[in-house]
């Protein structure tokens, strides 16, 4: 049996959020460099076929609190510190999805689909 198109816009969005997960975890982040990291996951992900928007946003006070917990001017990014929402796109298919924290865990999920 062959997948339906709004089984396969839901593939493509866990795709996307796996990408854009892995690719940053890790990656350095402070208060002063939020706004260029976001831009860049928001740019790099949208590159992807059939990704027609995504928005990631910083925790701040998140941020800010592990900062200073950590004794250094920055700290590494982890899903603690981001929401994601996320529209893709494909034949005639659209998934609505987000990404934010519950129970201490970045919960990716597809919140919509319409045909």
């Amino acid at each position: 049996m062959e997948p339906t198109a709004p089984q396969e816009a839901c593939f493509e969005a866990g795709v996307k959020f796996g990408s854009l997960y892995h690719q940053f975890a890790g990656t350095p982040i402070s208060p002063d460099s939020a706004d260029s990291l976001t831009a860049a996951m928001e740019e790099a992900i949208e590159n992807q076929p059939f990704c027609e928007a995504v928005t990631v946003s910083v925790r701040m006070e998140a941020l800010e609190s592990a900062i200073a917990e950590g004794g250094a001017d920055y700290t590494e990014l982890t899903g603690r510190f981001i929401d994601v929402e996320m529209r893709i796109e494909y034949e005639g298919v659209t998934v609505e999805t987000s990404m934010a924290m519950e129970d201490g865990y970045p919960l990716m999920q597809v919140d919509a689909v319409q045909e």
